[in-house]
């Protein structure tokens, strides 16, 4: 089997890769609201659970089959499949991941568009002295213009494919090496900050100290479909990262770490976030529009808070890009494995992606009577069926390709824990995960 020529750098450069394909809106956009939505500290505690039942297992699984093949995820699934006797159609498996990615970086794309307006606005002090009525209609004027929208999601789009077309040294390994380390900086920064305020103390108590009363199926169903968000898991996406990955490495260790980055990110970004709303005596359950009306209302009524609101704006920005790059990149890898060069794939990719999002920028204008499914339009179709369903989907299916299908000893030799090692970690995904995964998409659907 013919191996992919590029590989990451070092160990440290893959975690980081990886890293930075979790870490993004799900963490700092995502994990704010709903926890809000469902009880903090409870859900917090049952969303962790399911990161270690669920996320990790089916995150090595994606990961081992990318390693085990060594070429693109179409590639990899075909020819690990007919070593196995097993139907090649499996390799479609890869087509259905890029295109999960696909719909997710067109939504995704608009929405970090948002940071970068957003970025400006406060760096410009356009919030200082703002009212909440006054920045809520603010919010508004934003998103029904849809020049301004398709400006910063072109603008994003551009960032983040001219890294892609770098190459996976160049590009992808140099700008995770400088760009994750700043951000978890400037987090640190952000939660001294949240320290210094009044609502410190209650946004702690908040999320670590759980009220089990406010646990109930939808709480624990939702923390089940965030654990699958934030990791980046079932899309294909680490399946291309794993056929980059250096040999000598721990794919076990590598996920355990790459889950606490990614689970402390989230915490972080919910200690800064809730202590400046509980500061202000708001409410921590105030939806998607926590992130870009709540915050910068909060911010505006804070000593030095428009520098501080930057600095978060700042921090969303770096953590969507970096997200959004190694996003990019398995759909990327998917068309050099068809047989295009880098160059012609990057551009096709980026083209695609952009068109695709203006769909979702026009939802909030031109298109926001257009409703062609459940009465929901473009926008919210795309920002919740690929992640809800597409996600848990792709990795029921992944799942059960790694631990039922491929070949016992490629798995044994790519998870690299020796046989025991592996016979424990594909029981936990038989009899564990691949239920889990189930319950979840089955939640999705309804």
């Amino acid at each position: 089997m013919s191996e992919t020529l590029e590989r990451w750098g070092s160990k440290r450069a893959f975690i980081l890769a990886v890293t930075g394909a979790a870490v993004g809106l799900g963490n700092i956009w995502r994990f704010p609201y709903v926890a809000g939505e469902n009880g903090g500290a409870a859900f917090l505690l049952i969303y962790v659970a399911f990161v270690l039942l669920l996320g990790i297992p089916v995150m090595m699984a994606e990961i081992l089959v990318g390693r085990a093949g060594r070429r693109g995820p179409i590639q990899a699934l075909g020819a690990l499949a007919a070593d196995a006797g097993a139907s090649k159609n499996w390799r479609w498996l890869g087509l259905f991941g890029a295109f999960t990615v696909f719909c997710i970086l067109s939504f995704y794309s608009v929405v970090s568009g948002w940071s970068i307006e957003f970025l400006v606005a406060s760096i410009n002090g356009q919030f200082n002295g703002a009212t909440a009525a006054e920045i809520g209609a603010g919010f508004d004027a934003f998103l029904a213009n849809p020049g301004l929208l398709i400006f910063n999601h072109s603008l994003f789009l551009f960032m983040t494919m001219t890294v892609v077309a770098a190459g996976v040294s160049k590009g992808l390994e140099r700008l995770n090496n400088l760009l994750m380390p700043l951000l978890y900086a400037l987090l640190l920064l952000l939660a001294v900050y949240a320290a210094t305020t009044d609502g410190f103390s209650t946004a702690l108590a908040w999320l670590f100290l759980p009220s089990f009363d406010a646990l109930t199926p939808t709480v624990v169903l939702h923390a089940m479909g965030h654990a699958f968000f934030t990791l980046a898991v079932g899309a294909c996406a680490l399946m291309a990262y794993g056929a980059y990955m250096p040999d000598e490495q721990s794919l076990p260790k590598a996920a355990f770490a790459v889950a606490a980055l990614d689970i402390s990110v989230a915490l972080l970004a919910g200690i800064a976030i809730f202590s400046v709303v509980f500061a202000q005596g708001m409410d921590p359950a105030e939806g998607p529009g926590l992130m870009f009306v709540t915050l910068p209302i909060a911010f505006s009524e804070l000593p030095g808070g428009a520098v501080w609101l930057s600095v978060f704006f700042l921090l969303l920005l770096l953590a969507t890009w970096t997200s959004a790059i190694n996003l990019a990149e398995p759909m990327v890898a998917t068309l050099q494995g068809l047989g295009f060069r880098r160059s012609i794939s990057t551009a096709i990719v980026a083209l695609s992606v952009w068109l695709m999002g203006l769909l979702s920028a026009f939802s909030f204008s031109t298109l926001a009577e257009f409703r062609p499914l459940f009465g929901r339009n473009i926008f919210e179709l795309v920002s919740s069926i690929p992640p809800d369903v597409f996600l848990p989907l792709g990795g029921l299916l992944i799942a059960t390709f790694a631990a039922w299908v491929m070949p016992p000893k490629a798995a044994v030799s790519a998870l690299g824990v020796g046989e025991r090692g592996y016979l424990l970690w594909r029981n936990i995904v038989r009899w564990v995960s691949i239920p889990l995964t189930f319950i979840v998409l089955l939640g999705g659907l309804l």
